[in-house]
Order: structure tokens, then sequence, then C-alpha cells
């Protein structure tokens, strides 16, 4: 469970949420600029909020009372939109990076199917190719959450189709939250246990979605 009841001010609005995740695949909703990826952020302690409180699994990230949770201390998967892979390192280099369990991670690179890239470095590889490798270092870790921010947005049509299914399937095998940033109403509403819309930092409605 991830609690997330916060306030912080941005330059044209103040985000203002109050989410209860379970473990399911919920997204964040919204145009542009709407607070999104500030409260990804916020959760994963790259950001603080000015006020309020972020729980997740009985394990304080904030509150406004006390000292926020270091980011190494978080166990939090994130996902960004450029994926941060670490140039100069192998693909393989790249999954060990904060690996915690070989046989774990060595599941989760058949699952995503990119073990014939393991040797290769992130320019010799696709947009696609490169999404499935930071899922599978983001997963490595072993988090409790996992955060994603627009992972899919610049993969090809039928690339971002496979990569949904592959995303679904490791929810079933994982049962951990997802938070999910994207524009992409239709993929919200493929993905999606509950699409949060948010506008201008508050939540301005929550909708029940049908996976698949």
């Amino acid at each position: 469970m991830l609690t997330i009841q916060i306030k912080k001010k941005l330059a044209h609005f103040t985000v203002d949420v109050d989410l209860h995740i379970n473990k399911e695949i919920a997204i964040l909703f919204g145009p542009s600029g709407s607070g999104k990826t500030t409260i990804l952020n916020c959760v994963a302690g790259l950001a603080q909020p000015d006020y309020g409180s972020i729980v997740s699994n009985g394990v304080d990230f904030f509150h406004s009372a006390g000292k926020p949770l270091p980011v190494q201390n978080r166990n939090v998967g994130y996902l960004f939109q450029d994926y941060a892979l670490f140039p100069h390192m192998t693909v393989w280099k790249n999954i060990a990076y904060g690996m915690k369990n070989t046989e774990l991670t060595e599941q989760i690179i058949d699952v995503l199917n990119i073990r014939h890239l393991l040797n290769k470095y992130p320019r010799e590889i696709s947009g696609g190719e490169k999404q499935r490798v930071a899922l599978t270092r983001a997963l490595a870790t072993e988090p409790s959450l996992l955060l994603l921010d627009e992972p899919f947005s610049a993969l090809d049509y039928e690339t971002r189709l496979q990569c949904h299914e592959e995303l679904l399937r490791l929810h079933e095998l994982w049962g951990i939250p997802i938070l999910m940033v994207t524009h992409d109403l239709q993929e919200a509403r493929k993905l999606g246990e509950r699409i949060f819309y948010i506008k201008e930092g508050k939540i301005e409605k929550v909708v029940q979605a049908q996976v698949g």
C-alpha cells in the first residue's frame, strides 16, 4: 500500500493530492505540466513536498513533521522517460548495478527477452530494447514499489503494444504497486486498474479502468 497525501507549490499552481495505491497499476493521467512527474519525484525522494506525508508499506518516506527517508533507503524502482542507462556500461553491467538476486534477474531477462543484448552497449540497441533494459534494471533491485514516467512515449506503435503486454505480465508475476504517468488515454485504459485524472496539481476524478 502506498499513501500519498502531499502539497507542493510549483510556479503556476500547487500540487495537492491524496492518493491510496494498492498492489495495482495506477495511472496518473493528464496534460504535460500538470504535476504528474512532480508526484513521482516526491515519492522517489528526488523532490520534497512542502507539507504532508508519503507512506509505503508502513514505512514513512516523508512526513512534514520529521526528516525525509533518504532516496537510497526507499527501495523504489524508477523508470525515467529517457531510460537513464549508463552509456559506458554494457547492458548486463547496467542491469547488475544495484542487483540483489541474480536468479530473479535472470528470470526477468528471459521474460523481457533481452538475453541477446547483454553484451551490447546502449548506443547499439533500439529504443524499445533500451526500455526493456531499463525496466529490467529497475526490477533487479527488488523494489517494493515501481514508478514509471511515460516509459513508452518514445516508442513506435507496435513496440508500445508489446511493452504493454510485458508490463502486465510482469505485474502479474511481481504483484507490487506500480504508479505510472502517461498522457495517452488509450494506454491508461489498457494498463491501469485505476486512472487518476490530474489537472494543475489536483485530482479531478478517479476512474476504474477495464484492464486489457
